[in-house]
This record gives C-alpha cells, structure tokens and sequence, in this order.
C-alpha cells in the first residue's frame, strides 16, 4: 500500500522501540488476559497452540478456532496469537523469525509444557516452515499444521520438516504449477473452500483437533457460555503494533452496548474504558452480556471517532483484533461527507456470489466484484464524488488492487449527529437461511469511520 508505506516512513524513529517492547512483553500480555475458566478435562496430548496468521492477517483468523478448542476441553492459556508486519514494514523476515522464536519460549515458560504445536496460514504457512528448518525450533515444536499455504509451495517449501509431525489442510487451488502436496506431512483437502474460509471452518478445526489429540471433538460447534469476557487489541493495519497519533497521546477505547434494532448507546456512560497505549494496544478483559451487541469506540486526538460493530458475543473471546489506521493510510482514500456514512464490512470468510449482503435492502453482491479469485473479506463502502449516486457493478480503485480488499460506490444517507439506522444484513451461503444483523447509526462519514465485523460462522445458539 504505497499510500500507507509514506505514512510509516514518518514514523520511522519508532521502528526500534516496537521490535524491542515486541519481544519483551508480545507473550506477556496475551498470559495476562486470560480469566479464571471452569476447570475441563484437558484433551490427550494437548499443547499450547501457537497460531501464526497470514500476510494482512491478525488474531482475527484464528478467533473462531480458538473458541472451538476451548469448547472441547482446551484451556484459554493454550492458545496464542503470534502477530507481526507481514508487509515488512517494520520488520524485516529474519526479525519476524527471532521474535517467533522467542514467543515460543515464553509460552513455553508460561505454561509449563514441554512443546507446543504451531499453526500457520498462508504466509503464516511459510514462516512456519522456515523456522523450523532451525534445529533448535525443531526441540521445541510438537506438532505443526500448515494451512493452504501457496506461498511455502512457491518458495519451495514441499517436505515436512524434519522430526516434527504435520499436517496440511488445502482449499480450493488457486495455481496449477503448485500441486497442493508436501511431502512426508498428512494432506487433507477442502476444494470447495477458499483460501481464508478453509482456515476458519469448523471443518479444519476437526481435523486439526484429531491431529492435535488423536480423536474426535466433542462437537465442532462454538459451545455458548453463562459467563463470557472478551479482550483483545487496537492495532495499525497491516503492521499489526499501535502507534500513538499524535506521538505520545494515548487513546481511548469506549465499549457501550447498543440497542441491536437501531445501534445507538442504551445509556449515558461507556460499559467499560480503556487507555490504548503503543506498542501493544493492548484492552481488556471485560465481563460482557451474552447476546448483547456492543460498540467499540475508538477515540484519538485530531481524528475522525472509529466505531467498531460486532455480532453478540456468545463465548469468552480474548483474541479480538481492531484494525485501524494512520494518517496517510488506506483509508484516507475513502471520500468523506456530512451527507453520508462510509463503511468497512469485515468477514474472515471470503465473500461470494452465492452470499447476501444487504444494506438498507440492497445486496452488495455482484458476480463480476465478488470471484472466487479475488477472495475478497473486506468491503469497503461510501459514496464516490459525493453525488448520492450509488454504482455497486464496478470495483472502486485503489481497494480492489490490494489483497483481500475492494471497494463499491454506494450512497448511505448520513446525518451529524446520527438521525437513522443503517440495517446491514448478511445471508451467509451454506448456511441454511440464517441472517447475520447488524444495525448502526449513519454516522457522518467526515467526522466518524465504520468498521461493521461478521462472525465467519453461523449457527444456533
């Protein structure tokens, strides 16, 4: 993202004090967020989970994951996020290599086991990989899996690593040259899947479970609990650390619940606030209801408020990743009016043509936008040139040239302060019918942006 690389490179004096508190205190952290759980059988031969996410990836890929393993017996303090700038922005492939190495270490220390099972998608894949051509990495991996990870294959990554179990979980191909097979591992395959939804289905969690544990789950279901806290953090997309703007000014998150008919705050005070510092962006844990819908408020000097939206929380979830981003970034693309509200729709599921996705009624949705190729999990929405004229047939540039990204002009009335409700409505395919809602106000799109976040998952509670 060229726009967003200037942005960086202003902020270039900062690159050594986030690698250096990365390491000290990444593993820390997430050891911190965890909150007293019942007790649980603990599954034969379990180990800290250790996932690594893909390039543009985050803890956002393996929320769902995480809660399939905690549902079948896995404690929370076995499973683990490592994220780091897949853009090489900040730090460069060798850096990314060491601070895994050492937030291995520090799960280990911090749990007590002996090794832990590694998980990577994508590019994630692909580091996985080569750090366990290091002998030493090898002593302390148990087990790893490698999800749909072309870019292993394309680097020449086909044979197991030595002495260390794997598993290779493949979607749909993407790339004849590249037959999705390494050598010496355990490949399953998914051809119906794409490339982010076969990391998120419930499908590979079976199989990674029954990999972990030698048997099967007791369900592959989310399981709903009585008692559900939430944590997570607010990092800067795609380089995954948070950076203060202005420099030095921490920021503020506000949670409020939210009437789910109209999304507009139930009351006069925030249910929770948070002080959202750099490096980490660290927030939480909080005790939510569940069932109910919260807001995610993020408030910086100088800058437009971030509203972040989510389906209701169900079960205890501490890997909850807010994306936002800098003067100079991505975003500053979006045209900006008091007349109408801009939207980011999040689905770690690519969005297809056989999926509804309605705001105020009309589907988003077009066969030529939305290709299996494109493996779109982010929409952006607003209207271009600001002339209430709404064209959903044609992708907007520079979005649709990134990864995983694309754009529509679509006008959505806006009012400052808010005087409607945007209904969002997903309709997921294979899903059986069921609708995913979100309601929120029309926030002006000058002062506020719109973050809208679907479970990749539906089902009944």
């Amino acid at each position: 993202m060229p726009s967003f690389k200037r942005a960086l490179t202003r902020a270039q004096v900062i690159v050594i004090a986030i690698v250096v508190a990365l390491v000290a205190t990444g593993v820390a952290y997430y050891a911190a967020l965890l909150a007293p759980q019942p007790q649980q059988r603990l599954p034969p031969g379990a180990k800290p989970i250790v996932f690594v996410h893909g390039g543009s990836g985050s803890a956002q890929q393996f929320e769902s994951q995480a809660m399939r393993f905690t549902s079948n017996g896995y404690p929370p303090s076995y499973m683990w996020v490592f994220e780091y700038d897949s853009s090489h922005t900040i730090e460069t492939l060798d850096q990314v290599l060491n601070r895994l190495d050492a937030f291995v270490e520090e799960v280990l220390n911090s749990t007590r086991a002996d090794k832990v099972d590694l998980v990577g998608h994508s590019y994630g894949g692909l580091i996985v990989l080569m750090y366990l051509q290091r002998p030493e990495a090898r002593e302390k991996v148990a087990r790893c899996v490698v999800i749909d990870s072309l870019s292993a294959l394309m680097r020449g990554y086909t044979k197991a690593p030595e002495g260390v179990k794997t598993l290779v979980i493949w979607g749909r191909a993407r790339d004849p040259r590249y037959p999705q097979l390494i050598e010496g591992a355990v490949n399953v395959h998914f051809s119906e899947k794409n490339h982010v939804e076969v990391c998120t289905s419930a499908e590979a969690f079976v199989e990674m479970y029954k990999f972990f544990t030698g048997e099967e789950p007791s369900t592959k279901d989310i399981v709903p609990e009585y008692e559900v806290w939430i944590a997570g953090r607010v990092v800067i997309f795609p380089i995954n650390v948070f950076k203060e703007y202005p420099e030095g000014r921490p920021a503020t998150l506000e949670i409020w619940e939210v009437d789910p008919a109209t999304g507009r705050r139930v009351s006069d005070k925030p249910y929770a606030t948070f002080e959202i510092r750099a490096p980490h962006g660290k927030w939480g844990p909080v005790k939510v209801r569940p069932g109910a819908y919260y807001e995610f408020c993020l408030v910086r000097e100088g800058m437009r408020t971030h509203h972040f939206y989510r389906e209701p929380f169900i079960r205890s979830n501490y890997w909850i990743t807010l994306l936002t981003s800098l003067p100079g970034g991505i975003a500053d693309q979006v045209e900006r009016s008091d007349q109408h509200s801009a939207l980011l729709i999040i689905r770690n599921k690519e969005f297809e043509e056989e999926d509804v996705l309605k705001i105020n009624g009309q589907n988003m949705i077009t066969a030529k936008v939305f290709t299996k190729d494109k493996m779109v999990i982010s929409v952006w929405l607003f209207d271009k040139n600001s002339d209430k004229v709404s064209n959903i047939t044609e992708p907007l540039y520079p979005f649709h040239q990134l990864p995983f990204q694309t754009a529509l002009d679509f006008y959505i009335p806006a009012a400052d302060p808010p005087d409607g409700t945007i209904s969002i409505v997903l309709v997921p395919r294979h899903g059986g019918g069921r609708m995913q809602v979100v309601n929120v106000p029309n926030w002006a799109s000058s002062k506020h942006a719109v973050t809208v976040q679907f479970n990749d998952y539906v089902q009944g509670a």
